[in-house]
């Protein structure tokens, strides 16, 4: 539950979930590719990326100078799986709501 609270609190700021959106979207992208689309130094993307990898959401590999970065599939699954347990969750919920309110209907 832990790794899942730290993804969950990564995502939390904006710049990092924009940049997972990124990579999501457009794949593998070098960390000065991923910093020309914010309106932040470049040592500031730098954390963001660290700190991205470090909690598994993100992977990096080097490529000559330049690092690359791409999403971690093993580090979004636990978001997709506990985003599936809610939604079943809930369904579930409405489905026995909706079977209540139909029986009061009824009667």
């Amino acid at each position: 539950m832990t790794h899942l609270t730290n993804s969950f609190a990564a995502l939390a700021d904006p710049v990092r979930f924009a940049i997972v959106d990124r990579l999501l979207r457009e794949g593998e992208l070098s960390a000065g590719q991923i910093g020309a689309g914010f309106e932040i130094s470049g040592p500031a993307v730098s954390q963001h990326l660290a700190l991205l990898h470090q909690t598994g959401l993100v992977k990096r590999r080097r490529q000559a100078q330049r690092r690359i970065y791409s999403v971690h599939p093993a580090g979004l699954q636990a978001i997709s799986d506990w985003i599936n347990e809610a939604r079943k969750f809930w369904e579930a919920s409405l489905d026995r709501l909706e079977h209540a309110l139909q029986q009061e209907k009824e009667t």
